[in-house]
């Protein structure tokens, strides 16, 4: 079984989208069910993101749920 460090050393896409609307930036996790958060600019939302990577892997290992392996669609 992987560790949590394990997992976050996987290629995992992070989906980054501009909140035109609050300001901002919203990234989520395809792979990760519920994982999303925020920042003022992209450096925090990308910081913000890597936290909530890990909280969510972590809650992920401690409960058994599985946790896919990273995708391999993106286009070239």
């Amino acid at each position: 079984m992987k560790s949590v460090n394990d997992y976050m050393e996987l290629p995992y896409q992070m989906e980054v989208v501009e909140d035109k609307v609050e300001g901002g930036y919203v990234i989520s996790f395809p792979e990760f069910p519920g994982c999303i958060t925020v920042g003022e600019t992209i450096e925090a939302a990308i910081q913000n993101a890597t936290d909530a990577e890990r909280a969510w892997l972590e809650a992920a290992v401690e409960d058994g749920v599985h946790i896919p392996e990273p995708r391999n669609d993106m286009a070239h």
